[in-house]
C-alpha cells in the first residue's frame, strides 16, 4: 500500500534525474518564455516599456487563468470542457448587467466567481459522485453554459463596466499590471494550497487513485472539490477577459478551450495526471500569447499562428519527453 508524501514532488521516483525535474517542471517553459520573449524584445524594443509589458499580461490573464483552473483538473487525472461555458457566460453577464464603481467590481469578481463555482459544482456531482467520464460530462455541461451565454446575449453586443475595463487592465503607480497581481495572487494561492493535505491528495489521486483510496484519501471529496475549485478559477478567467474586450459575446470562451489544454501540456503537466503545476500552466499561456505577439511583428498571417503554436507544443513535449528518457538512463 502507497503512502502519500509530504511534499506533492516527491510524488515522483526519489532519486529522480534533475534533468527530470527539469523537463517535466517549470524550467523548461520558463527557460522558452524568457527566449522567445528576448527575440520578442529585440524586434520591437519598446516591449520593454512598463505599458508594452502591463498589454502583455492583460491578454495574457483570461488563458493564463482557464489554463491554471485547467491543471487542477488534469493533475488529478481528468479534463474539462466546461471552461469554454463559465468563460462565456461570466462575460456575457458583466456585458449585460454591468455595475459600476469598486463596489461595483467586486460584486462583479463575487459573481463570476459564483458561476464558475456553481459549474463546478454541478461537474463535481457527475464526476466524482455519479462515476461519469469527465470528458463526456463536462461537455454536456459546456453545452448547457453556451446555450445560457446565448440566452443572456444572443449576439456579440452589451458593454462592460468602464471601471472594470480602465482599471483592471490599469498599472500600479505606472509600472505594476493589475493583471499581473491577480496571476500573481493565483500562484501564491496556488503554492500554499498545494502544500496542504487537499493539495497533495489531488496529486495523489492523479498519480495512482486505488492506491490513494488505499491510503486513506477521500478521493470523491478530493475530486469534488478540485472542479469546485477549477470552476472559481473560470470564473475569474471570464471577468478579466471582460476587462480586456470591454464587450460581450456568447461563444468568447471557445477560442480558449483548446489553448487551455495546449497552455497545460506546454507547461509540461502530464496529461495522465499526478505531475504538473498552476505556475507552469500559466507560463505556458503566456508563451502561447508571446508567440502570437512574435509571429504578428515578424510579418507572419495570423491564418498560420495555430500551426506555429501546435507545432511548438508538439516540439515542447517531444523535447520534454527526450530530457525525461535521458535522465533515466543515467
Amino acid at each position: 500500500m502507497s503512502t502519500v508524501q509530504s511534499d506533492p514532488s516527491t510524488m515522483i521516483r526519489s532519486n529522480e534525474n534533475p534533468l527530470i525535474r527539469f523537463a517535466t517542471g517549470a524550467g523548461l517553459i520558463v527557460l522558452t518564455y524568457v527566449v522567445l520573449y528576448a527575440l520578442h524584445a529585440f524586434q520591437q524594443p519598446r516591449a520593454l516599456t512598463s505599458y508594452s509589458i502591463a498589454a502583455l499580461f492583460n491578454n495574457t490573464a483570461p488563458l493564463a487563468l482557464a489554463a491554471a483552473g485547467q491543471a487542477i483538473i488534469v493533475i488529478s487525472r481528468g479534463f474539462d470542457l466546461s471552461v469554454a461555458g463559465v468563460i462565456s457566460i461570466c462575460n456575457v453577464t458583466l456585458a449585460v448587467y454591468p455595475m459600476d464603481g469598486p463596489g461595483g467590481a467586486m460584486a462583479s469578481v463575487a459573481m463570476c466567481l459564483a458561476i464558475g463555482g456553481s459549474v463546478g459544482l454541478v461537474n463535481g456531482y457527475l464526476v466524482a459522485v455519479l462515476k461519469l467520464q469527465s470528458i463526456a460530462a463536462t461537455l454536456a455541461t459546456m453545452i448547457i453554459c453556451q446555450g445560457i451565454a446565448l440566452v443572456i446575449l444572443k449576439a456579440p453586443g452589451g458593454a462592460v463596466s468602464e471601471w472594470i475595463v480602465y482599471e483592471m487592465t490599469d498599472r500600479i503607480f505606472s509600472v505594476i499590471p493589475v493583471s499581473g497581481l491577480v496571476l500573481g495572487g493565483v500562484v501564491l494561492i496556488w503554492l500554499a494550497l498545494k502544500r496542504t493535505s487537499f493539495g497533495i491528495s489531488i496529486y495523489a489521486i492523479g498519480a495512482d487513485e486505488t492506491s490513494a483510496a488505499l491510503s486513506g484519501i477521500n478521493v470523491t471529496r478530493v475530486r469534488f472539490l478540485a472542479h469546485v475549485l477549477a470552476g472559481c478559477t473560470y470564473g475569474l478567467a471570464g471577468f478579466m477577459l471582460s476587462a480586456q474586450t470591454a464587450t460581450g459575446n456568447p461563444t468568447s470562451g471557445t477560442p480558449l478551450l483548446m489553448l487551455s489544454f495546449a497552455a497545460v501540456a506546454l507547461g509540461g503537466t502530464a496529461l495522465t495526471g499526478g505531475r504538473g503545476g498552476v505556475f507552469a500552466s500559466i507560463v505556458g499561456a503566456a508563451t502561447l500569447i508571446l508567440l502570437q505577439k512574435v509571429l504578428f511583428s515578424s510579418g507572419v498571417s495570423s491564418f498560420y499562428t495555430g500551426m506555429f503554436q501546435g507545432s511548438i507544443l508538439i516540439l515542447a513535449v517531444v523535447f520534454s519527453s527526450l530530457l525525461a528518457r535521458l535522465g533515466d538512463t543515467k
